[in-house]
């Protein structure tokens, strides 16, 4: 309890501008993962922190120099790189970047198969560089109170989380998430899982469940229970869900409070508490936390300060090592070619 605190508590940091003057140099590589315009997008919108120096991809972004992998990897002073390949070629391009000695943002899940993820984040920390994974949900507001709820014991001894996260997916998206062995739980659980993992650890257990709602074989209607000693996680994803985004919620119970988000990302909390804490009454209150409008921008905020040296990424290479490990159990492909 006392390491899961302690590793709460390195979490707190908020997305504040990191210091200093001289721009950070980063690139990015691909433009195939979904979050990859997004993060594009929030780079470029912190030019007193970095300075883009291009984009290795087939197809590009305009005003952003187009160039290929060796190019951007050999330009002079570049600190880091976003990674926003296909899934099936992440990992490897991270690990070039790594062997490069940069600094990677990578999207995620990461990684299709395990042992080449536990490779390739245990170089990174072997040679002392980050791996930021792309879980935005890390620097949502509601998000960070919750996880300083759960540190500083405001909800007791957690006993229970009940998350989802689901959607309406069209036909590219029902192609893209067919294409993985772990189906939709993989390709979007896996940001629930982080912040479950985050607040109680790697589980003891995990069971999982996949019910698609269609004849074509996709996983597009999956939920998985995470057992630990005193408490049991439920992670649900559906992508056959028409109010999927609204419906998007993340809530934990413990003995002395509950703490919902409804919507997920939406930065509406409804806070239920046995005794005051903090600015907080004793009993039940529903409040409207400020939400960046870029929801990637606290990622690369934090990513500066890092490299920087300003701070160390509250998030190691054991923690997303667990994370990974788990979102391939819950998605059931556990084993299977991991």
């Amino acid at each position: 309890m006392m390491k899961r605190r302690a590793f709460l508590l390195a979490c707190g940091s908020t997305a504040l501008a990191a210091g200093g003057s001289a721009r950070l140099r980063i690139g990015q590589i691909g433009t195939e993962h979904a979050h990859a315009a997004g993060k594009m997008a929030a780079m470029r919108a912190l030019p007193e922190l970095w300075e883009v120096v291009g984009v290795a991809a087939a197809k590009g972004y305009e005003g952003v120099p187009l160039m290929t992998e060796a190019q951007l990897l050999g330009t002079p002073d570049l600190r880091a790189v976003a990674v926003e390949t296909r899934m099936e070629d992440s990992c490897a391009t991270a690990l070039r970047c790594i062997e490069a000695g940069k600094h990677v943002h990578l999207d995620k899940p990461g990684a299709l198969g395990h042992d080449e993820f536990k490779t390739m984040r245990l170089e990174a920390e072997k040679r002392g560089l980050t791996v930021q994974m792309g879980y935005m949900l890390r620097y949502n507001p509601a998000f960070e109170l919750l996880f300083q709820a759960v540190r500083e014991g405001w909800l007791g001894e957690i006993t229970e989380i009940d998350a989802a996260m689901g959607k309406l997916g069209d036909a590219k998206q029902r192609g893209i998430i067919g294409a993985l062995p772990g189906g939709g739980l993989f390709e979007l659980g896996c940001h629930v899982i982080d912040a479950v993992t985050t607040i109680l650890g790697k589980p003891q257990a995990v069971n999982a469940f996949s019910t698609p709602t269609q004849s074509d074989g996709v996983k597009d209607n999956q939920m998985a229970v995470l057992q630990y000693a005193k408490a049991t996680a439920v992670v649900r994803v559906n992508h056959a869900d028409p109010f999927g985004g609204p419906r998007r919620r993340f809530s934990v119970t413990g003995t002395e409070g509950t703490f919902e988000i409804l919507p997920m990302e939406s930065g509406k909390v409804n806070l239920s508490l046995t005794k005051a804490r903090g600015s907080y009454k004793k009993g039940s209150q529903s409040f409207q936390l400020e939400v960046p409008k870029d929801r990637y921008a606290g990622e690369f905020t934090d990513l500066a300060k890092v490299v920087r040296g300003e701070k160390k990424l509250a998030w190691d290479a054991a923690h997303d090592i667990s994370v990974h490990e788990t979102v391939l159990r819950a998605a059931g492909v556990w084993g299977k070619g991991s």
